[in-house]
C-alpha cells in the first residue's frame, strides 16, 4: 500500500511540473491564476498522501493551512487585484513562448541531473521528487524573468514557493510547524505588500509594465 501511495506522490509531482510548464506558456492572466490555484490543490493532496504514508500528523495541519492560503485566500486576492485594476490584456512575455518552452526543457534536464546525487543519498520514500521540486522552482523563476508585467511576476514568486513546499513535504516529510506557520504568514504578508506595490505602479504609470520603473532610475 505504501509503495502505491509513493507512486501516487510521484504522479502528483509530475502534475505539479506540468502545471509549471503550463504557467510559463500561458498568456492569459486569469488562466495563470487558475493554474496557480491548481498547483495549490496538488500540494494539498500530496501533503495529505505523505501524511498518511508517514503517519506525520502535523502534515494534516500543513495541508489545511495550504488549502486556506494557496487554494482559497491568495487566489481570491489575485482575482480581486485583477478586478480592481480592470486588467483585461494578455500576459506579455519578453521571450516568445516556443523559446521559453525550450529553455524550460533544458532547465528540467539540468534540475534532474543536479538532484540525482542528493536523491541517491536520501532515505525518504519519495526521494525522486527532489528533481521535480527543483525543476518547478527554476521554471517559476523563468516565468518571473520572462514577464514584463508585475502581476505575473508575483504569481511566479508564489509558484516558486510552491515548489519549495513540495520539496519540504515530499522529500523531507515537512518542516517544524513553527517554521511552516512563519512561512505561511510571510507569504501572505508578501502578497499584500506586492498588491500595494502593484496598485502604486498602476497609479503612477497607468500600466503594470515594470519596465516603466527604469525611467525612475534614469531620472
Amino acid at each position: 500500500m505504501n509503495a502505491l501511495l509513493t507512486q501516487f506522490i510521484h504522479l502528483l509531482g509530475a502534475v505539479l511540473l506540468m502545471l509549471a510548464f503550463a504557467m510559463i506558456a500561458q498568456r492569459r492572466l486569469l488562466s495563470l491564476i487558475n493554474l496557480y490555484t491548481l498547483q495549490g490543490a496538488v500540494l494539498v493532496l500530496s501533503t495529505v498522501v505523505v501524511a498518511s504514508v508517514t503517519a506525520q500528523s502535523h502534515l494534516y495541519l500543513s495541508a489545511a493551512i495550504t488549502f486556506v492560503l494557496k487554494v482559497v485566500l491568495i487566489p481570491w486576492l489575485l482575482h480581486r487585484v485583477v478586478e480592481r485594476l480592470h486588467i483585461e490584456s494578455d500576459v506579455e512575455p519578453l521571450i516568445n513562448i516556443p523559446t521559453t518552452m525550450l529553455i524550460g526543457i533544458l532547465i528540467v534536464i539540468v534540475s534532474f541531473n543536479l538532484a540525482l546525487p542528493i536523491s541517491e543519498l536520501s532515505a525518504t520514500l519519495s526521494r525522486g521528487t527532489i528533481g521535480i521540486a527543483l525543476a518547478s522552482v527554476l521554471l517559476s523563476f523563468l516565468m518571473m524573468i520572462t514577464r514584463a508585467k508585475a502581476l505575473p511576476q508575483v504569481i511566479g514568486f508564489l509558484a516558486m514557493e510552491n515548489g519549495l513546499f513540495f520539496a519540504a513535504t515530499s522529500a523531507t516529510y515537512g518542516m517544524p510547524m513553527v517554521v511552516e506557520l512563519g512561512i505561511a504568514l510571510d507569504v501572505l504578508i508578501g502578497v499584500l505588500i506586492l498588491g500595494v506595490f502593484i496598485f502604486q505602479i498602476r497609479e503612477q504609470f497607468d500600466s503594470l509594465d515594470i519596465r516603466h520603473l527604469e525611467r525612475l532610475k534614469e531620472d
